[in-house]
């Protein structure tokens, strides 16, 4: 589970700008480590750790590889990497050079796995501004025992 909590700063632009404005953000940053991954891998499977171990080194040796010449890679059902290099936008078409590219980035698109267990990740948010003493529940009106829900009837 991903536990939030409750953070506040103030807008310094746009239309909130001077306004507090209040946001929830991870409390901790839960971080599997690789010795864990490996771990986690050899219970799964019949793999030795070094042989987990030196796929896990060789995939990023691959990618980078496969990176640096502009190709994507696929990573099965966790989804694929590409690398993007954003344009600068330029007035005029003979200014466009390979110059005028940003830094790239590496953009992962999930699988459609990988989505679904982004969506089913379960999340709390500690927040004690809606935290509420505790009071005695009222009664329903249309609970059991009221006049229009009796409770079992004999027929």
């Amino acid at each position: 589970m991903v536990e939030f909590e409750v953070k506040s700063k103030k807008q310094t632009i746009g239309k909130k700008k001077g306004q507090t404005v209040y946001y929830a953000v991870p409390k901790s940053n839960q971080h599997i480590t690789l010795d864990a991954l490996c771990d986690m891998i050899m219970d799964e499977t019949s793999l030795s750790r070094g042989d987990v171990m030196n796929t896990l080194i060789t995939l990023g040796k691959m990618a980078c590889r496969s990176l640096k010449m502009g190709a994507s890679v696929d990573l099965g059902d966790l989804g694929s990497l590409r690398i993007y290099f954003p344009p600068k936008m330029m007035d005029d078409m003979k200014d466009v050079t390979a110059a005028t590219l940003k830094t790239p980035k590496i953009i992962f698109t999930p699988k459609a796995k990988m989505r679904e267990a982004a969506h089913a990740a379960e999340v709390s948010v500690d927040n004690p501004a809606r935290k509420k003493k505790s009071l005695p529940p009222d009664p329903s009106p249309k609970g059991e025992g009221s006049e229009d829900h009796t409770g079992p009837q004999a027929g």
